[in-house]
């Protein structure tokens, strides 16, 4: 098989074959330590690894524009997690560092496959701290990624070169930029952009394209996310939450920010953003009963896997890719 074809949509439907190619065992050596590096930094941190639920009563629904995936569980609605964010907050009352490597769901419309970044069945390591802020969690992913392409550029360096990725070495701090600053800098480039939503995807990679490494936009607006983003109390309107972006125009790389834990505060969200506060019922009981504040975020190994590899597409990243709007083996 020539080389580029492991970024086809056919060496998705064919993956029998396409996995055969020499360069798919470069890539998963590779996604092997990577997975090593990212269990091996959190555990030095005092991290301790959970096992991340796969089935529950909910999950989470801010999943832009993505569909949840419904079934029975016995004689009870279940979903199949998109990510575990509610769990999370579950077992930081009992443990209070925790990571897991998460299996989620999501069922992204299938013109996503134009961003070439987007799977419908994906991992992340999701990790949660207790009693700490969205400065803290930035400053953990900032040197767990560091962390992890020292370790890469150390023990992948033939794996690199038979990829033809060139992988600088990274250094802190990284750029951070506001929401407010972000969006002021693509209007100032063309891009017709509001202070009070997501950044569409393609505003995302062009921002990506624009740096050489990896950087912060924090201080999302109120209204661009879920109920569980906590509000700052001193800046009504703006939430303590943060992304990590790729640079060379690979866009999102983590999504994380302080939690709303009380049970007025998440009622209060769940009734302005139009979710069914019945739906979260055993959720909202736990936060009734006291839960800590805590700080987390998630970093997809696929996408991780891409950058580090200068990868074309995700579906290249992973060996039994579920790409959206293809049944694929």
């Amino acid at each position: 098989m020539k080389q580029e074809d492991l970024s086809s949509l056919e060496s998705v439907r064919f993956r029998y074959r396409a996995i055969r190619h020499p360069r798919m065992k470069l890539i998963l050596k590779v996604q092997d330590q990577i997975l090593t590096s990212l269990r091996e930094f959190l555990r030095n941190e005092g991290f301790t690894e959970i096992l991340a639920p796969i089935i529950g009563p909910a999950t989470d629904p801010g999943i832009r524009g993505a569909k949840q995936v419904s079934i029975q569980y016995y004689d009870a609605p279940f979903k199949i997690m998109s990510s575990m964010i509610l769990y999370k907050q579950m077992i930081i009352s009992s443990v209070e560092k925790i990571f897991a490597l998460s299996p989620n769901i999501r069922l992204e419309p299938p013109e996503s496959t134009k961003t070439a970044r987007h799977l419908a069945e994906f991992r992340q390591i999701d990790l949660e701290m207790i009693y700490a802020s969205y400065d803290d969690a930035m400053n953990t992913a900032e040197e767990l990624l560091i962390s992890v392409v020292r370790d890469v550029r150390g023990n992948c360096s033939e794996e690199l070169k038979g990829l033809g990725r060139e992988l600088n070495e990274l250094r802190g701090p990284f750029k951070r930029l506001t929401h407010k600053e972000a969006v002021e800098l693509l209007r100032s480039k063309g891009y017709t952009m509001s202070y009070v939503e997501e950044i569409p995807w393609d505003a995302e990679v062009a921002l990506s394209t624009w740096h050489e490494t990896p950087f912060f936009v924090y201080d999302y607006p109120l209204t661009s996310r879920g109920f569980y983003d906590r509000e700052d109390p001193n800046r009504p309107g703006i939430l303590r939450d943060f992304d990590m972006l790729y640079p060379e125009g690979f866009g999102e790389a983590i999504s994380g920010g302080e939690r709303e834990h009380t049970y007025e505060g998440v009622l209060k969200r769940m009734k302005l953003t139009g979710v069914d506060p019945d739906e979260y019922s055993w959720y909202l009981q736990m936060l009734k009963e006291g839960v800590p504040h805590s700080v987390g975020f998630g970093i997809g190994v696929e996408r991780l896997t891409r950058w580090i590899c200068g990868l074309k597409t995700i579906w290249e990243a992973v060996p039994f890719p579920k790409v959206p709007g293809i049944a694929s083996p």
